[in-house]
């Protein structure tokens, strides 16, 4: 690990503006679920996540757009977030905070209908068919997102991922979602949307080679999901 990324980690733990797992290992410590509104932003604005946000991109750019709703990205690798965190601080954006911890433990750090709106913006695709249950699109993680989001709520997914892409469709289908949007390519369907075209730093790389951007809105059900990967 480089001096940078060290030094990127021990700065990311002291911004006012990020929580850590590691500030909620001993028992005195309150997670802040249930407490985003009261304690966190103090107010009652709508909160939207960004979930594996990496540097904060999107976070950054739709809390710049919302300053009356509330953003937290999430993410577990602190050198990424430390740039989107130290971006905000430097902005002085108070509706925008960071969370390191891994997603799965999403429902450990909110609570019932405490989440507006999830975005999904270029997760890692686990291409290899043995590490599927580790996508975000997938049946388990469906289910931790129904513990913390509004009946309603939107899930935004956005990948470069062909594989990743038709995974999706597939498991929000099987799982009884409601689709509300399907755009095959950004780039060629819908080029002056100013929230689809929002790009992050892999997002610009991607085009560059010539990928397919695709995006999904859709919503979950108010059953509980019990289709599982197989």
């Amino acid at each position: 690990m480089s001096k940078g990324k060290l030094e990127k980690f021990k700065e990311v733990t002291e911004f006012l503006n990020t929580l850590e797992l590691t500030d909620f290992q001993d028992e005195k410590s309150q997670k802040p679920k249930g407490r985003w509104h009261s304690d966190i932003f103090e107010n009652d604005n709508p909160m939207v996540l960004e979930l594996a946000c990496g540097k904060g991109t999107y976070t950054l750019e739709l809390a710049r757009r919302n300053p009356d709703k509330n953003f937290v990205g999430v993410d577990i690798k602190g050198h990424r977030i430390w740039k989107g965190a130290n971006k905000a601080l430097e902005e002085g954006l108070d509706n925008v905070r960071f969370l390191r911890i891994y997603i799965d433990h999403l429902d450990e750090y909110f609570g019932p209908d405490e989440v507006d709106d999830i975005w999904i913006t270029f997760p890692d695709p686990y291409p290899r068919y043995s590490d599927r249950n580790k996508r975000l699109s997938g049946p388990k993680f469906l289910k931790i997102y129904q513990r913390v989001l509004k009946q309603g709520g939107a899930i935004r997914f956005k990948t470069d991922s062909d594989e990743l892409f038709a995974f999706t469709k597939e498991s929000v289908e099987q799982s009884g979602c409601k689709i509300h949007e399907v755009v095959e390519e950004i780039y060629q369907e819908r080029p002056d949307d100013e929230l689809l075209t929002i790009q992050t730093h892999f997002e610009k790389d991607h085009l560059e080679e010539g990928r397919t951007i695709s995006f999904i809105n859709f919503s979950l059900p108010v059953a509980p999901i019990t289709w599982d990967l197989k």
